[in-house]
């Protein structure tokens, strides 16, 4: 299998050299050139089978040989081995039609663990067997962060930079990276927001001497390996309710879009999911582009659920690229348009195929949290914020006909104040965790410059190389 840029001008890549490039060289982010296909009694046969055995089933078909089968399945149950839940990522009732896929069982309490723990090793794996050595630079609003610094951390081949917002983030999610002292670990806090940062990221793998120099590579979700990991769960969930029997929809509270694209790929290979819900909070740039047809940015407000306060999403150019019959040319315009004016005009073709496949919703700052109090008060659940507004749009889609699924996107204790102050219940870290406050942490702050970023990496980084 091989992989293509949505911007059609980079070259192909098999799956190790797609995961160590993160950004496509032409800018693009990359995708299968078609995608592999389940038999329903396959699908059926997910049913009460291990996480890792559906994970290896499920990525395997991407990898297509690229890691052999014997290194991807030691990889694929190291990755899980480490999670506190026998089912890795269980699903719970909520109320009747109603449930919550747990992802936040991982060791740093966000779904994010999912994804990175098997980018970590699957990139050591790959550099290893080539003798290299990589540069890591990611932005985060806080769990993709702390996901990839725990996964990353000690790697001899791996040196990983990691850019959060500056005082945007909760307490929880700043020291689940500040404290990791590891001398391969780079905290940067950025003197602006999660936008900021994404964009230094972005300007960083745009300059080509720059990216050679430092060999570098993205954990972000516009690394496709953060996608086929996450492609696995939609499956789990599905064949534990019924599929391929019956459609299952599924709300994602999401942000950068990296979440719910992992179930349009998984209905893409054969996965009967019904609906597929964007939940927002008020920062909903995602809900305004599919009522309008126009994607255009706008300011960014401060919410109880800051992993979601943005207003570039990423991944949303996989789908953008997807609705354009794959037109990596048209994606590449409407990309400009977005960097040139802050916007651009969904053609109206692309702008149904996207409606046909998803719907969305906002959950206010007063929704969310009557959300939370109502979701503890009446099935003793304690939802983080995130989760909350999933929980609140899905509500305005259940169906009498179908399965709900909101995705449940981190522990309530990565937000205490937040949900102390909707529920009255102080949540508490796990006793593996309850020392997190009392550990020393290391951080740089730094202003909003792109330079100043290189020049650290060029300073610290192992793998940066001077030009002859």
């Amino acid at each position: 299998m091989h992989f293509i840029s949505t911007r059609g001008q980079a070259p192909r890549l098999g799956f190790s050299d797609a995961l160590l490039a993160g950004l496509a060289s032409d800018g693009g982010l990359y995708l299968p050139e078609s995608w592999p296909q389940l038999t329903p009694a396959e699908i059926a046969a997910f049913a009460n089978k291990p996480f890792a055995e559906v994970a290896f089933a499920i990525i395997s078909r991407f990898v297509d040989g690229d890691i052999p089968d014997a290194a991807l399945l030691s990889i694929v149950e190291a990755a899980y081995a480490g999670f506190r839940h026998p089912s890795t990522t269980p699903i719970r009732e909520l109320e009747p039609g109603h449930f919550v896929l747990e992802l936040f069982h991982g060791p740093t309490l966000a779904f994010k663990d999912v994804a990175m723990q098997f980018l970590a090793r699957a990139m050591d794996h790959v550099l290893t067997a080539r003798g290299g050595r990589a540069t890591i630079v990611g932005a985060t609003s806080g769990d993709t962060g702390s996901a990839a610094i725990e996964a990353f951390r000690g790697r001899d081949n791996i040196d990983i930079f990691i850019l959060h917002p500056l005082g945007r983030t909760s307490t929880v999610q700043r020291l689940q990276m500040t404290t990791v002292l590891d001398d391969n670990v780079h905290n940067i806090a950025v003197e602006g927001t999660f936008d900021d940062c994404q964009a230094i990221v972005k300007a960083l793998f745009a300059d080509p001497r720059a990216r050679k120099r430092a060999h570098l590579s993205g954990v972000n979700s516009i690394n496709w390996g953060r996608i086929v990991a996450q492609i696995v769960y939609y499956f789990t969930a599905a064949a534990a309710l019924g599929a391929p029997y019956r459609d299952v929809d599924f709300c994602v509270p999401t942000g950068n879009f990296g979440d719910i694209f992992a179930g349009f790929c998984a209905r893409r290979m054969g996965l009967p999911i019904g609906r597929l819900i964007i939940a927002t909070n008020e920062n909903d740039i995602l809900r305004r582009t599919l009522e309008t047809g126009r994607y255009e940015t706008g300011s960014i407000t401060p919410t109880a659920s800051p992993s979601m306060d943005i207003q570039v999403s990423s991944n949303f150019e996989r789908l953008l690229f997807e609705s354009l019959a794959c037109d990596g040319e048209q994606t590449a315009r409407l990309m400009a348009s977005l960097t040139q004016s802050g916007g651009f005009t969904l053609p109206a073709p692309a702008l149904e195929r996207i409606r046909a496949d998803f719907a969305a919703g906002t959950s206010d700052e007063a929704q969310t949290a009557e959300t939370m109090r109502d979701v503890n008060k009446a099935s003793d659940y304690l939802a983080d914020p995130h989760t909350a507004v999933g929980i609140a749009v899905a509500r305005r889609f259940l169906s009498a006909e179908r399965p709900m699924v909101t995705l449940s996107t981190a522990h309530p204790a990565k937000f205490p104040d937040a949900v102390e102050a909707a529920t009255g219940v102080a949540p508490q870290l796990p006793l593996w965790l309850a020392d997190l406050p009392r550990r020393p942490e290391r951080c740089l702050t730094i202003g909003n410059d792109v330079a100043a970023v290189q020049e650290l990496i060029a300073a610290r980084s192992r793998a940066w190389e001077e030009p002859e």
